[in-house]
């Protein structure tokens, strides 16, 4: 089981590095988009101006971490509002890649459940 976490974490690590990596550095230039809500989103988010930048570094750190091994139950913390908004914008305006979103969803519940111990704190209902 700990070879497959492994295994998960590096390849959910490299998924956020390449995705931030090619986007911050404009390694790849996307395709344009059809008219529709994908796109009045996606220039919505892109005309707050500092949006994507933030979410991309965001993504960068956290799949370091991920790949590194360190702090990997803060990253999946922070990670875990982008993969439920990468999930909700493949249900609901853009189907074509709902298997990688699908991929996310999966990896991080199974890292999430590898990583319980780590979480359990946080799911006490009083703190003392």
């Amino acid at each position: 089981m700990k070879i497959a976490m492994i295994i998960v974490r590096t390849l959910v690590g490299a998924l956020f590095v390449f995705g931030a990596v090619t986007f911050l550095f404009g390694l790849i230039t996307p395709p344009p988009m059809p008219d529709g809500p994908l796109k009045t989103f996606s220039e919505g988010l892109a005309a707050s101006g500092y949006f994507y930048t933030l979410l991309k570094v965001t993504e960068l750190v956290c799949g370091i971490l991920l790949l590194t091994g360190r702090f990997v139950p803060l990253a999946l913390v922070i990670l875990a509002p982008i993969v439920i908004n990468i999930l909700m914008v493949h249900l609901f305006l853009d189907r074509s890649t709902l298997p990688l979103a699908l991929f996310l969803v999966a990896a991080m519940i199974f890292l999430a459940y590898n990583y319980r111990k780590a979480f359990a704190p946080l799911l006490t209902p009083k703190y003392e």
